[in-house]
């Protein structure tokens, strides 16, 4: 990073410090401290920095930043609240580039998108991205730190579970573009409704200047209707007429989707290596955001036809005449309808559904896994396979709509003994679950058994 004064730091939050020093990086985990670091200690749920504040310092660290007094030789900045001071901080070191920078929140498919978007506009600028899910108020500001000297753009993701969480965050992002991907369910237990979660992501506004773009899904029933004249409202989609980027004559073929997008009287030809209509979604929010950073239309296609998934996001494998998709990472209604539309579009000999519960759902909890089940029932889907307590729901929902092969399981070594007697060569199946189910247990143990 910059290198940054320890004194101007202590200007900017307000405080005094008892000494000088050139900072070079800000960690929050002593692992990372290296010679030039500020380490900002923060008090966690399960533990307190405060109480390795000495470790930072003979890892390297030149000052600390504390609630309270800290046994430490070296500076010490005080303040009332350090998970404040680090989004404070990255937001002021944030101001020192005058680059583009687009950040996008959304119920779901936000890290694709941001994947998506790194690349197009990587094919310009020298770019960084979010990593993995640092996502929110303690997480974000570390992708701002990680702006260096060369640094010419940024693609930053906000997540969040409670209102107030994204205007906290952008004010310090400073984005010259913002995308909100769809208006969906995921955290309605604390916003209460869908109403609410628009409410929660438009909070995004709140750091965006006055006529810069905001980017939106045209086929979501909410963001379709959003006004504003302060901005220029930019809507993507497929079936919308109305929107201003859109993907036509969309073909699915040996994994990988082609399609056309209309945008400003042009038409320009797209291949993405990977399936799903909600990738089309993703792509196009990613050739807008190019489109609006300055990226040439090829340099944004080739860009595109490049893309491969992050983690655990419906990865794609091809494992001994199976194809499995990989997607374990996150789930809601929303990304498991998304997946019962990949499924189903796939060519197969069966099609097989491997589901785990849906966290963070509230009341609406049964209902909605519940709905799942049905929607899977209507599809083109030959077994559906559920792991958990609440994907009893999803069980219930297919049986009472009509689907026969439905199986439900308390025991990830029980389901994958059954997978493997369902599976043959030719098959497709996707493994799709909310994070805390670690469905990639099953994955590995279907790997091992799978011959």
């Amino acid at each position: 990073m910059k290198i940054l004064k320890l004194s101007e730091i202590a200007e900017f939050l307000n405080a005094k410090t008892n000494g000088e020093a050139d900072i070079t990086s800000v960690v929050i985990d002593t692992r990372k401290v290296e010679k030039g670091s500020l380490f900002i200690c923060i008090k966690g749920e399960r533990f307190d920095a405060h109480d390795f504040a000495k470790d930072a310092e003979k890892a390297g660290a030149s000052a600390v930043v504390a609630e309270k007094a800290v046994d430490v030789d070296c500076p010490v900045i005080v303040v009332k609240n350090t998970k404040d001071a680090l989004l404070k901080l990255s937001g002021f070191y944030r101001s020192k580039f005058d680059i583009p920078v687009v950040a996008l929140t959304g119920s779901v498919g936000k890290t694709t998108t941001k994947d998506f978007t790194h690349l197009v506009l990587s094919a310009k600028y020298n770019c960084i991205k979010t990593q993995g899910n640092l996502n929110n108020e303690i997480g974000m500001p570390q992708t701002l730190f990680s702006m260096e000297e060369d640094t010419q753009a940024a693609v930053i993701e906000m997540g969040m579970n409670h209102f107030g969480e994204i205007s906290n965050m952008v004010k310090e992002v400073k984005p010259t573009v913002a995308m909100i991907t769809n208006i969906g369910v995921s955290h309605i237990e604390n916003l209460g409704s869908r109403e609410g979660i628009l409410k929660a992501k438009l909070e995004i506004l709140e750091g965006l200047p006055k006529n810069s773009p905001l980017i939106l899904n045209g086929d979501n029933d909410l963001l379709k209707t959003v006004k504003n004249d302060d901005y220029n409202i930019v809507l993507v989609g497929i079936e919308n007429e109305n929107c201003q980027f859109r993907a036509v004559d969309i073909c699915e073929n040996d994994l990988q989707t082609s399609f056309k997008i209309n945008y400003n009287g042009r038409c320009v030809s797209v291949t993405i290596p990977t399936i799903g209509i909600h990738n089309v979604y993703n792509a196009l929010f990613a050739f807008a955001a190019g489109y609006y950073t300055g990226v040439d239309e090829n340099s944004s296609v080739n860009a595109l036809a490049n893309y491969t998934p992050s983690g655990m996001r419906q990865k794609i494998v091809d494992f001994n005449e199976i194809t499995v998709i990989e997607d374990c990472y996150n789930a809601s209604p929303d990304s498991m309808n998304a997946t019962i539309e990949t499924l189903s579009s796939l060519k197969a000999k069966k099609r097989i559904a491997v589901f785990a519960d849906m966290l963070e759902l509230g009341d609406s909890s049964e209902s909605l896994h519940y709905g799942v089940g049905k929607s899977v029932a209507k599809s083109n889907i030959d077994f559906l396979v559920c792991y958990g307590e609440k994907a009893k729901f999803i069980q219930k929902g297919a049986t009472e709509n009509g689907m026969k092969n439905v199986f439900h399981f308390d025991d990830k070594e029980e389901l994958c003994e059954k997978l493997v007697q369902l599976c043959e060569k030719g098959d497709a199946v996707t493994f799709k679950g909310s994070r805390g189910m670690k469905l990639e247990d099953v994955i590995e143990s279907f790997y091992k058994r799978w011959k």
